[in-house]
């Protein structure tokens, strides 16, 4: 079964800053938009953004937009999210995974056309 693998979280100061990785199957990158999403405790999992596969498009979440970059090194297969003024709202447990049905992320974030999550990698935004 086919599963992305997330790292780079851990504890942060409010302002800071975190990049996460997101490593994916091979040729994943070619075929899938590669979404980012989190979920904070007693919360429903949230889209923080997108980036597409044919080209470097993107897509941000209002909530994140301004603060984060998600990038991709398709060599590497891998997919990054750099999060920047991070905020004690940003704590979550952060997740990767690929649209099976779309290539480009569009406007509109279903997260019932991923699939391929992770076990997720924890950030937590603390003083």
């Amino acid at each position: 079964q086919v599963q992305f693998v997330e790292s780079g979280g851990g504890l942060v100061q409010p302002g800071g800053s975190l990049r996460l990785s997101c490593e994916v199957s091979e040729f994943a990158l070619d075929y899938y938009a590669i979404g980012w999403f989190r979920q904070a405790p007693g919360k429903e999992r949230d889209v923080v953004g997108c980036i597409s596969s044919s080209d470097t498009s993107t897509y941000y979440a209002d909530s994140v937009q301004g603060r984060i970059t998600i990038s991709k090194d398709s060599a590497k297969n891998r997919v990054f999210l750099q999060m920047n003024s991070l905020k004690p709202e940003d704590t979550a447990v952060y997740y990767c995974a690929a649209n099976l049905m779309r290539r480009q992320c569009g406007n509109i974030i279903r997260q019932y056309e991923y699939a391929y999550w992770g076990q997720g990698t924890q950030v937590t935004v603390s003083s």
